[in-house]
């Protein structure tokens, strides 16, 4: 067989793009299936959405907070977006034992095409949305456009991660070196984020920012603080 005759040809990545469908590769189970393709391009899209919204939502944080135009905002945040979307992409196979270089070189390759997507479509939408780009954070108005609009970059990117996944490119680059075996020496201190922890932990702060600005909106315990001068973060959410 190739892999008794040849050991040495057992690159991950060569592996999963020259057999993206074989059946008989344990490493790439169910992807020759719609089932296992469909599961493998949720999964790989919501793990770039998280990055995306960590680096989106930060970004609109630090260039608010120093008083940044909208425009250099969204180049911090677009820039932000990619730098978390790769780190999280990073993280797992540094832990499977590569070294930084070559993790890096394999999520380039990887990620950039569905980071892409979901930035242009996310920003086309926060656009298009009236008042969305002027809002500020403590305003219903930022965070229901935010959800909208990562709405809409996850499902423009999905299609884009099962395309590429078909092709044994994509997501399906990083599949082969995820740690199946046990992880020892300094790599157990590399994060292990699974993509269902990333998710629920977005969603609770988006809910949360929402809640509090809605709050802030209604002037919940108006009663209790003088009101906050303008600019000022109010004593209830602080």
């Amino acid at each position: 067989m190739h892999a008794t005759s040849h050991p040495e040809h057992q690159h991950p990545a060569d592996h999963a793009v020259e057999h993206p469908d074989h059946p008989d590769h344990p490493d790439h189970a169910g992807h020759g299936s719609d089932d296992g393709v469909n599961t493998m391009a949720l999964s790989a899209t919501l793990h770039c959405l998280t990055g995306c919204a960590i680096g989106e939502i930060l970004g609109l944080v630090i260039g608010t907070a120093i008083g940044l135009s909208t425009g250099w905002t969204i180049v911090l945040a677009v820039g932000l977006a990619f730098l978390f979307g790769y780190a999280l992409s990073t993280l797992p196979l540094l832990r499977a034992g590569l070294g930084l270089g070559s993790a890096l070189a394999v999520v380039l390759a990887a990620d950039t095409l569905s980071i892409a997507t979901m930035e242009l479509v996310d920003n086309l939408v926060m656009a298009l949305i009236p008042g969305a780009m002027d809002a500020g954070l403590v305003n219903p108005v930022f965070w229901v456009a935010m959800m909208i609009a990562l709405t809409a970059a996850f499902f423009a990117a999905y299609p884009v991660n099962r395309h590429l996944l078909r092709r044994g490119k994509g997501h399906a680059l990083t599949h082969g070196y995820h740690a199946s075996g046990p992880v020892t020496g300094a790599r157990r201190f590399i994060p292990d984020l699974s993509t269902a922890t990333l998710v629920a932990a977005i969603t609770a702060f988006m809910i949360g920012g929402l809640v509090v600005s809605a709050a802030e909106e209604l002037g919940v315990g108006g009663g209790v603080h003088a009101a906050p001068a303008p600019g000022s973060v109010p004593a209830a959410v602080s």
